[in-house]
C-alpha cells in the first residue's frame, strides 16, 4: 500500500480524498493556488505545498509543478479526482516515467478513450452499438451532408475531444449544416485545441444513464450498477439518481455487460464510467466512456455500500477486487443534487464571495461532500462547484423525502446558489414520477414557477438565515459563535446568538 498520496486537486473531490487516504492510514499531500491558501482541502490534508497564481494553467494544469511537490513530499502515488489533469494522457505517463504511480488508467486506454472518434472506431470493431454516425472526422461540408442525407435530420455535430457542451451543434435541417459544422470547429479549436468535428444521428429526448465499472490489474472488471444523469443544464449535469427509474434488471444486466465489454476493448484498470443514450423505445447507445472518478459516484457509493476511493487506491496499489460480479448487491435510492455557487436570479452566473453563514443539512439518510465552510471566500477561478448534497432512502420516495428536507435546512449566506432550484426539481411532478430526459430541465425553467404559499418550512429557513445576516448588532465568528459589542445582546454576560432573538421577535409579534 501507498505511504503518501498526492490530490492533484482542488475543493470537495480534495477533501474526499484526503479522507480516503485518512481512513486508510496514508498521507494526504494537497496542492494550492494563491486563491486556495485557505481552503477547505489544504486544512484537511496532513501536508499542503503552494504550487503558483490562481490561473489553472499555471498552478493544476502545470505538470512539472505538481511532479516536483511529488519529488520535494515523497510521495508515491498521485490521485487527480475529476477535471484538471484527470484525463490528461500526457499527465498519466509523465507520472510513470517520474517513478510515482497515477490512480487511474494507463496512459494508451486514456488516448483510446479520449477521442470520442477513436473510441468510435474501437468499439466498432469490439461490435458494440452506438448511435448512427461517422466514426472519423469530417473532412469536408459536403461529406457531411452526404452523411446527413444518409442518417437523416435532425442530427448532432460534436467535437471529438469534446465535453461539457463544447464543439457541439444540433441541426435541424440541411440550410443549418455548413454554418454549425463551421461553428463547432471553430468552438472545438478555441476549447480544446483540436478542430475534429464529427456528426451522429441525434436521438430525439434521450436518457442520459451511465454505468459505473470497476477493473483492476489482473484482469477482473465488474459493473456496479447505472446512474440516471438526464437532469442537465446546457449540457452539464445538475442531479443524478441510481438506480434509474426505468433500468429493470434485465436492461441493466445488459448495460453492464455492453459496459464490461467496453472495459476490456480499452484494456481498462481502475474506476470508469461508461455513458449510454437510451431513447424512447428504451434502446440504448454507447456515448463516450471518462475515464476518471465522477462527480457523481456517491449514490453509487451508497446503493452499493462500496467505497469507490479506497477501490482506486487499492487497485492501483496492485490488489485484486475483493469480489466478483454476482457479489455485488443494489439495495435502495441514492439521488445527488449538486450546489453551485451561482445565481438562479441571474442566468445562473458564477456568484464568488465569502460565504458569511452556514448551516449544513444532517439527519437520517444524508450525506454531503463539500468544499467550503462558514468564513471562506468563494474564488472566481475554477468551477462553482461548493458540494454535492445526497439523499439516500429505501425507495425513490423516501430517498425524494430526505432530500427535500435537506434541502430545507441549507443555507448558504453571502453569496447566491442553486438549492432553490433543487427545491422546484424535487416538488415537480414529471420528476417524482421518474419522467425525464435531457430536456426536462430545460422545459421545467421555461415554465412558471409554482406559487409560494404560506407555511412552508423552506420559506421560515431562509427568513432566519437572513435575519442573521442583517443584523447589524451581530457578527459571526468562524465556530459560528454570534459575538457583539452592544450591551442589549446579553442578560448576564452571555451571548445571545442571533437566531434567539429572531425567534423572540416572531414570537411577539
Amino acid at each position: 500500500m501507498f505511504k503518501k498520496i498526492l490530490i492533484a486537486n482542488r475543493g470537495e473531490i480534495a477533501v474526499r480524498v484526503i479522507r480516503a487516504c485518512r481512513e486508510l492510514g496514508i498521507t494526504s499531500v494537497a496542492v494550492y493556488s494563491d486563491v486556495d491558501r485557505a481552503s477547505l482541502h489544504v486544512r484537511k490534508a496532513d501536508e499542503a505545498y503552494h504550487i503558483g497564481p490562481a490561473a489553472a494553467a499555471e498552478s493544476y494544469l502545470n505538470f512539472a509543478k505538481i511532479l516536483n511537490v511529488a519529488r520535494r513530499s515523497g510521495a508515491d502515488a498521485i490521485h487527480p479526482g475529476y477535471g484538471f489533469l484527470s484525463e490528461n494522457a500526457n499527465f498519466a505517463q509523465a507520472c510513470i516515467d517520474a517513478g510515482v504511480k497515477f490512480i487511474g488508467p494507463t496512459a494508451p486506454s486514456m488516448e483510446m478513450m479520449g477521442s470520442k472518434t477513436r473510441a468510435r472506431q474501437e468499439m466498432e470493431k469490439a461490435g458494440i452499438p452506438f448511435v448512427p454516425g461517422t466514426s472519423r472526422g469530417l473532412e469536408s461540408a459536403q461529406q457531411a451532408e452526404q452523411v446527413a442525407a444518409k442518417i437523416g435530420y435532425p442530427l448532432m455535430l460534436k467535437a471529438a475531444a469534446g465535453g461539457g457542451g463544447k464543439g457541439m451543434r444540433l441541426v435541424h435541417t440541411p440550410k443549418e449544416l455548413k454554418s454549425a459544422l463551421e461553428a463547432a470547429q471553430s468552438e472545438a479549436e478555441r476549447a480544446f485545441g483540436d478542430r475534429e468535428v464529427y456528426i451522429e444521428k441525434a436521438i430525439i429526448n434521450p436518457r442520459h444513464i451511465e454505468m459505473q465499472v470497476l477493473a483492476d490489474e489482473h484482469g477482473h472488471t465488474v459493473y456496479l450498477g447505472e446512474r440516471e444523469c438526464s437532469i442537465q443544464r446546457r449540457h452539464q449535469k445538475v442531479l443524478e439518481e441510481s438506480p434509474s427509474p426505468i433500468v429493470d434488471p434485465d436492461m441493466r444486466r445488459r448495460m453492464g455487460e455492453v459496459a464490461v465489454r467496453v472495459a476490456e476493448a480499452a484494456r481498462y484498470t481502475n474506476a470508469g464510467t461508461v455513458e449510454f443514450l437510451v431513447d424512447q423505445d428504451k434502446n440504448f447507445y454507447f456515448l463516450e466512456m471518462n475515464t476518471r472518478l465522477q462527480v457523481e459516484h456517491p449514490v453509487t457509493e451508497l446503493i452499493t455500500g462500496l467505497d469507490l476511493v479506497h477501490l482506486q487506491i487499492r487497485i492501483a496499489a496492485g490488489e485484486e477486487l475483493p469480489f466478483r460480479q454476482e457479489d455485488i448487491q443494489m439495495r435502495g435510492h441514492a439521488i445527488e443534487c449538486r450546489i453551485y455557487a451561482e445565481d438562479p436570479d441571474n442566468n445562473y452566473f458564477p456568484s464568488p464571495g465569502k460565504i458569511t453563514l452556514l448551516l449544513s443539512p444532517s439527519g437520517p439518510g444524508i450525506r454531503q461532500d463539500s468544499g467550503m465552510y462558514e468564513g471562506w471566500t468563494v474564488p472566481i477561478d475554477y468551477d462553482p462547484l461548493l458540494a454535492k448534497l445526497i439523499g439516500y432512502g429505501t425507495d425513490r420516495t423516501q430517498a425524494i423525502s430526505r432530500l427535500t428536507r435537506a434541502l430545507d435546512e441549507y443555507f448558504v449566506g453571502g453569496i447566491k446558489t442553486n438549492i432553490s432550484l433543487f427545491r422546484r426539481i424535487l416538488t415537480d411532478s414529471h420528476f417524482q414520477v421518474g419522467k425525464i430526459d435531457t430536456g426536462y430541465l430545460d422545459r421545467l425553467l421555461k415554465s412558471k414557477p409554482p406559487e409560494v404559499r404560506g407555511g412552508h418550512p423552506e420559506v421560515a429557513a431562509i427568513a432566519a438565515g437572513l435575519f442573521a445576516m442583517l443584523d447589524s448588532n451581530s457578527a459571526v465568528a468562524s465556530n459560528g459563535t454570534a459575538l457583539s459589542n452592544h450591551r442589549d445582546n446579553s442578560v448576564d454576560g452571555t451571548a445571545v446568538s442571533s437566531w434567539k432573538r429572531a425567534a423572540r421577535a416572531e414570537a411577539l409579534s
